[in-house]
């Protein structure tokens, strides 16, 4: 038996975003991999990131737990880790350093170590695993349990998956995304988490308390922009039966008032959805929950389903109110999907909030005014926005590498900066962004707000939009990466219209 301290590197601390948002949820892939080791017969302890006070906190829980192997598998449920933010990297690698300061063996996972293991090895690590790597981790801690003192050439030696460096020289046999692994389909080691602290940070910021859990690992389809380092388009879903067990476990254990479905694409079919509902129903295990999904998925069976199950809110990858944008992007949907799943899922008493992604290559001003446009015309409940952000191993990524420069990750989600050359400038996006925000904002004081005041606030925003559209050539960017699937127009149009003609 090993003692095992399996953590991550996600201080919410150290995004400030995300900490003035204040809606931490526990490390679900952290404490996935936690109970598999258990059930391998080690003695696992946690060290969650999440709600600790920096990476100085970090000492005391290696002195405290005394670990044989330190395992820094991070939360692939959470869409931050994708975006290899620059401070969660930092806070990685100090973390190594100290692991290894005190005689740990240190194993690394997750979407930055897949794309850069180098990295995470000159910190210290001794093996990088590449995407989910429960294989190879299971052949790593089976090893170190018949032979705890193997040298690291001897420990890796034939395990494909893993990067090390051996005899100074980096080792690596990539062997592609591989399914999700089977052998993490239990219940998560909840019993390791601080819950009462989560609990009371949830309470104290928003008045309730919500906790995660994902049905499904991966995702299938093939947006050009996003990056899959763990899963590839891999999808493996767990059963409706085993889904509704878990969420009243969560209800009847911790009690919360909410559920965060972290599943890049939730429920998938509608009959698995329907399935679902019924044993909630059965076992009086529902919690209200939100979901991601997509547009095209969105029938009037499934918004019903999701209805009966307790969907309480869904998100959906919008992306832009422009065809031509998510024709570029491969997305996959068409504006008209975004219209009516907004539709259906309002009519089921569901609310809905829209990613949005601003800046992909060959957007230009007709084609912003096009997703400012569909913002109005559906009022989502909520919007969340972004600019478009290379990430290693995309279509995009390769299109746009050469154009990186030294900035290659932003440091915190906060960020926003436009890392290679799009139609305009960050200062542009963060503008535009702000005004996608007020528009939401002021679409849902309507019905509470006097009609004499509702009609000077939205004059007021008009005049705002109509004033960053008047600048807007003093923000171009020089030599803009055109759109390989679209042709860019010099001088685009600059009014609402041409944003109404983009919808038809």
């Amino acid at each position: 038996m090993l003692a095992i301290q399996v953590g991550h590197s996600y201080f919410l601390r150290y995004d400030r975003k995300q900490w003035e948002r204040g809606k931490p949820y526990p490390p679900l892939a952290t404490i996935q991999v936690a109970a598999l080791l258990r059930q391998m017969g080690h003695a696992t302890t946690l060290f969650d990131a999440m709600l600790a006070d920096g990476v100085q906190s970090y000492a005391q829980s290696l002195q405290a737990a005394q670990p044989d192997v330190v395992i820094l598998y991070e939360d692939n449920f959470n869409f931050l880790t994708k975006m290899c933010l620059g401070r969660m990297r930092e806070a990685a690698c100090r973390m190594i350093g100290e692991a290894r300061a005190h005689g740990a063996r240190v194993i690394v996972a997750g979407s930055d170590a897949s794309d850069h293991p180098e990295v995470f090895l000159a910190a210290g690590a001794h093996a990088v695993l590449i995407g989910e790597g429960i294989a190879a981790l299971v052949e790593l801690i089976g090893r170190l349990e018949l032979t705890p003192d193997l040298d690291t050439a001897s420990w890796v030696s034939g395990i494909a998956g893993v990067a090390a460096r051996v005899h100074g020289q980096l080792e690596l046999t990539r062997i592609g995304a591989q399914p999700p692994d089977p052998r993490l389909a239990g219940r998560p080691a909840w019993d390791l988490v601080d819950m009462e602290r989560y609990r009371n940070m949830w309470r104290e910021r928003h008045g309730y308390f919500s906790l995660n859990m994902a049905a499904s690992r991966g995702c299938p389809f093939r947006c050009n922009w996003c990056a899959k380092p763990i899963w590839g388009n891999h999808y493996k879903q767990n059963s409706a039966q085993a889904m509704a067990a878990e969420m009243t476990y969560l209800k009847r254990t911790f009690q919360p008032d909410h559920i965060w479905l972290a599943d890049d694409i939730f429920g998938f079919r509608v009959d698995w959805v329907m399935e679902f509902a019924a044993q909630l129903h059965a076992a009086d295990g529902s919690v209200p929950f939100t979901i991601q999904t997509r547009a095209d998925l969105i029938s009037e069976r499934m918004a019903s389903a999701l209805e009966q199950a307790g969907c309480a809110e869904a998100w959906i990858g919008a992306e832009s109110g422009s065809q031509r944008v998510l024709d570029a992007m491969t997305k996959g949907t068409k504006v008209a999907d975004l219209i009516a799943a907004r539709r259906r899922l309002g009519e089921h008493g569901i609310r809905v909030g829209f990613f949005i992604q601003l800046g992909y290559l060959g957007e230009q001003l007709a084609d912003l005014l096009a997703t400012r446009e569909l913002v109005a015309q559906t009022v989502p409940d909520d919007i969340g926005v972004s600019v478009s952000y290379p990430l290693p191993g995309t279509k995009f990524y390769e299109r746009v590498k050469a154009q990186l420069g030294a900035k290659t990750h932003w440091r915190d989600s906060g960020d926003l900066a436009m890392m290679f050359r799009g139609a305009y400038d960050s200062d542009f996006y963060r503008r535009v962004r702000d005004l996608l925000h007020a528009q939401v904002t002021l679409q849902q004081s309507k019905a509470i707000e006097q009609p004499e005041r509702y009609s000077e606030a939205s004059a007021a925003l008009d005049a705002r939009w109509n004033a960053l559209i008047a600048s807007e050539h003093a923000h171009r960017t020089e030599h803009a990466t055109a759109s390989p699937h679209t042709t860019t127009h010099s001088n685009p149009p600059s009014d609402r219209h041409a944003a109404t003609a983009q919808n038809r």
